[in-house]
């Protein structure tokens, strides 16, 4: 079968347009998803995808409250991502802790912008049972309501938005890295046949080897992703210093499972059934190995 892969056109999917090119559409196919991490989730829920690459918090939050429409499959990044806090270009809003009581703009309804907000919201000592948010799809509808004064500001990756800073459309007031290591792949537990996830994910890491060696790092990798997002160099060269990825994307870390579901808990985002979560209950077994 020929797998249909999510994936938002980022930074962090360099290793995976890489593969892409080489395999010309012969074993999989990539479906963009400029939303993020809601709307892979929603295709994967859909039938418009077999596979997502996508935010670790959601994924895991989207299974802990019930979605049967994927389990994780691997990983993709290892180290956390750096979520900027964004507000508008003339904000009267100064610092995260002028947020409390505010409303802020997700992308979706259980993306990494919700999912972070909360986490920011439990860093804060905020109550997390009464946060409002407002839904604005995508990076252009988040900008728009930050500077319409819809909501006061909203959560995305510090390196995609930073473009849109320098261009004084919108104003960083801070930061919040995750607390797991950032990014995940699950795939629908029968749409996605386990010998074709193998293969991908085994080709996949090669190319995800390859591209986090020192030598790639030094110059084709700037040269990639400036040729394929226009990032100044930089920005390039100090995304790339923070960045790390697993050397086998079909492993996956009990520990990052449990961490979570911990944090995600405290966040009061997902409630832990009786008895507890069940690592095994997020992953499919019959191709992920866990460690």
């Amino acid at each position: 079968m020929v797998l249909r892969v999510g994936y938002v056109r980022e930074h962090f999917s360099s290793p995976l347009l890489q593969l892409a090119e080489a395999d010309a559409g012969q074993t999989f196919t990539l479906v963009e998803c400029p939303s993020g991490t809601g709307q892979l989730i929603a295709r994967l829920t859909n039938d418009e995808i077999d596979v997502a690459i996508a935010l670790t918090d959601p994924l895991i939050s989207g299974i802990a409250k019930g979605s049967p429409a994927y389990k994780l499959v691997g990983s993709y990044v290892s180290t956390p991502l750096n979520w900027a806090v964004i507000a508008g270009k003339s904000t009267k809003y100064e610092r995260i802790e002028d947020l409390k009581g505010t409303t802020i703009g997700i992308s979706r309804p259980g993306s990494g912008s919700q999912t972070m907000a909360y986490v920011m919201a439990l860093q804060q000592g905020w109550p997390t049972d009464n946060l409002s948010f407002k839904v604005n799809n995508d990076i252009r509808g988040l900008i728009d309501s930050v500077n319409d004064g819809s909501t006061s500001a909203f959560m995305w990756e510090w390196f995609t938005t930073k473009p849109y800073q320098d261009a004084g459309e919108v104003r960083f007031i801070g930061s919040v890295p995750t607390p797991w290591p950032s990014w995940m792949i699950a795939a629908h537990p029968t749409r996605a046949q386990d010998q074709a996830l193998k293969t991908f994910l085994e080709q996949l890491s090669g190319y995800v080897r390859a591209f986090h060696s020192q030598e790639k790092r030094e110059k084709e990798d700037v040269e990639f992703i400036k040729e394929k997002f226009g990032y100044p160099e930089e920005d390039i060269k100090a995304w790339l210093a923070t960045v790390g990825y697993p050397s086998d994307c079909a492993t996956i870390d009990t520990k990052v499972i449990n961490e979570t579901l911990a944090v995600l808990e405290k966040a009061g985002f997902i409630k832990s059934p009786e008895g507890g979560f069940k690592v095994e209950h997020f992953v499919n077994s019959e191709v992920a190995k866990l460690v």
